[in-house]
């Protein structure tokens, strides 16, 4: 019985961290872009506007994707970290990737994703998600030991 309440204290630490690491995560997605995704994804839910509504959902397909990455990464960090601060530091090579995917994602196509997404450009705003949840999916591979 005893060992059970290992399990579960050992669930909880991990939980304990994971959990911040993903809030702050979701913080340094919000900061390092020039939109404010929460204000978008507000605003577009209080109005009848076409193209604040797109600007929404663009914004919330995209700031979804990056949480989504960071996720897959923080369950790979679990499964392999050998310790609480290892765990935390696969979390932050985790997020500082999904900012700087979006960024190149930026830098290689033909437009502009920080302007497409406010302007309510939702395929951008899906094609940006995709590609956080496939980076997310190949940095989860990649921590092993």
């Amino acid at each position: 019985m005893l060992s059970q309440w290992g399990y579960i204290l050992n669930f909880l630490m991990y939980l304990a961290v994971t959990l911040p690491i993903l809030i702050i995560g979701i913080f340094v997605f919000t900061f390092t872009t020039p939109y404010k995704e929460f204000d978008l994804i507000k605003q577009g839910s209080q109005t009848d506007d076409p193209k604040k509504m797109a600007a929404a959902k663009a914004a919330a397909h995209d700031l979804g994707g990056k949480i989504i990455g960071l996720a897959i990464v923080l369950a790979s960090a679990v499964y392999h970290s050998v310790n609480l601060l290892d765990l935390v530091v696969w979390g932050i090579v985790g997020m500082i990737f999904q900012v700087l995917i979006f960024y190149l994602f930026e830098w290689v196509t033909p437009f502009k994703v920080v302007s497409e997404i406010p302007n309510g450009n939702v395929s951008v705003g899906i094609f940006a998600s995709r590609l956080s949840i496939a980076a997310g999916l190949l940095m989860a591979a990649l921590i092993s030991y």
